[in-house]
């Protein structure tokens, strides 16, 4: 999962490993919430790309 070209729109971090962690509240496979996921579809470019910077510090913390 790398984080978007800031030129592109901000694609989806979606892997199809679709599980939510218990203890951390994020899905096994792109670190979302389940608000984060449930929402993306209505987020703005700019919230979608704030997602993408959370994601890379939760799987830095992993």
């Amino acid at each position: 999962m790398d984080s978007p070209a800031a030129s592109a729109a901000v694609p989806s971090p979606c892997v199809s490993v679709c599980n939510m962690n218990a203890d951390t509240g994020w899905c096994e496979g792109c670190h979302r919430t389940i608000d984060e996921i449930a929402r993306w579809s209505r987020m703005s470019d700019a919230e979608k790309s704030a997602v993408w910077t959370q994601l890379k510090l939760r799987r830095s913390a992993e």
